[in-house]
């Protein structure tokens, strides 16, 4: 279990017991919030609203992994990121030899548990869990140590990173190894939004909580009304801030942009004497 799937609050007992959280992450990274909430006695429902496909074309990241070598450093910012790269290098003619040569750098606690276990262990990862902290370790290398930058990503995905790489000098590659479509919303939980039977409904990127809003307008329920009564929580400040701009209220907000502390947070906000109301930032 890495430190991302893990919740800090231990020592509660199971401070979400009788509490339902709805957990709307893309299929294949659920378990890092279903588990350790269920292990806090929550009721957890799942309804991903994106989901992860092929890109519309290889061609980028085929030429990007036979020339691996050319580059200073290959940055993944998520775990999706590292799967789908792994998955394409042998299919598009890669080397064991060009890939444990290369440089890498992450973002996150749980990205970077990813690479070690594939025995390519990251030489970057900032401490700040967002793309913003590693701007800042690559400002203090300098433009000589990162001419050339591969970040193998989502087709749609925050321009942040490349753009401060960019600036700086560097020549950065962006090539998608995946992209998201909308998922169907289970009807089951749109009846338990309908019913006001969820408490809680947890969002790890702007981007989800924007699918959200098309899940529910799609099963002809206003976000409003989906989400009346329901704690918003936020995996970190970058979330919250899409959150608020999509008309959001956010009620808890994790102090690390991990899973792990999502979940803490949101414990911790069952199990205070006195449960705070409204926007954790205002």
């Amino acid at each position: 279990m890495t430190s991302e799937d893990a919740p800090i609050a231990q020592d509660c007992g199971a401070p979400l017991t009788g509490r339902s959280v709805l957990v709307t992450r893309t299929r294949e990274q659920t378990h890092a919030l279903v588990d350790p909430l269920e292990a806090l006695g929550a009721e957890v429902l799942t309804m991903p609203v994106l989901e992860t496909v092929d890109p519309d074309s290889w061609e980028l990241l085929d030429a990007a992994i036979v020339n691996l070598p050319s580059y200073d450093w290959v940055v993944f910012t998520s775990t999706n990121g590292i799967d789908r790269f792994l998955r394409r290098f042998k299919v598009a003619g890669g080397t064991r030899e060009a890939i444990l040569g290369a440089k890498y750098a992450a973002v996150g606690s749980a990205t970077a548990e990813k690479l070690r276990r594939h025995g390519l262990p990251p030489v970057l990862v900032p401490d700040d869990f967002r793309a913003e902290g590693l701007i800042e370790e690559f400002r203090a290398l300098g433009v000589e140590n990162c001419r050339r930058v591969l970040i193998p990503r989502a087709l749609e995905a925050r321009e942040i990173l490349p753009e401060a790489l960019r600036e700086m000098g560097c020549e950065v590659d962006v090539v998608p190894v995946y992209r998201t479509v909308a998922a169907a919303p289970d009807p089951a939980v749109i009846e338990r939004l309908i019913a006001r039977s969820v408490d809680v409904v947890t969002f790890t990127s702007g981007a989800i909580a924007a699918a959200f809003i098309a899940a529910v307008s799609s099963a002809g329920l206003s976000a409003e009304d989906a989400t009346r009564g329901v704690l918003i929580a936020s995996i970190g400040p970058v979330t919250s801030d899409a959150l608020r701009e999509l008309g959001y209220v956010v009620d808890i907000e994790a102090t690390e942009s991990t899973m792990g502390s999502l979940v803490d947070a949101i414990a911790a906000f069952y199990a205070s004497p006195v449960t705070p109301q409204g926007d954790s930032e205002s």
